[in-house]
């Protein structure tokens, strides 16, 4: 599969390479990040009452001193579709003070070959 040389093109071969099936839908994780926290409360407050799908989780980064917004999104990890939900979440944080800081996706989600079990043996009902 050929990618975009650029960061998101370079994530995703990564992704690819290490076996994860970029057919299927996964939690693909977007950062935000803002200096002040209460920009950081008022753009999580405003995405919550949004239409968007996903969940959220709002942490203060320690190692950076900036409010961090994970706002996880199901999807299939295709290179455009990563592409347009970072610039539309980019547009969003910056109206709060914030920008976007990359993504990525927790390793071990379905579709991930990384754990499978050697001894398995596939009958009728397996769905892999």
């Amino acid at each position: 599969m050929q990618f975009p040389d650029d960061d998101n093109g370079k994530m995703l071969a990564a992704m690819s390479e290490a076996g994860i099936d970029l057919s299927k839908q996964l939690d693909v994780d977007f950062f935000l990040v803002f200096d002040d926290q209460r920009d950081a409360e008022s753009a999580t407050e405003e995405l919550a009452n949004s239409d968007m799908e996903g969940e959220m989780e709002l942490h203060l980064n320690d190692e950076v001193g900036k409010w961090e917004l994970i706002v996880c999104v199901k999807m299939v990890p295709e290179y455009q579709a990563i592409v347009d939900k970072e610039l539309e979440l980019n547009q969003f944080a910056v109206e709060f003070g914030g920008i976007t800081d990359g993504w990525g996706v927790m390793q071990h989600q379905d579709g991930d070959d990384d754990f499978t079990d050697d001894d398995h043996e596939c009958n009728d009902r397996c769905e892999h």
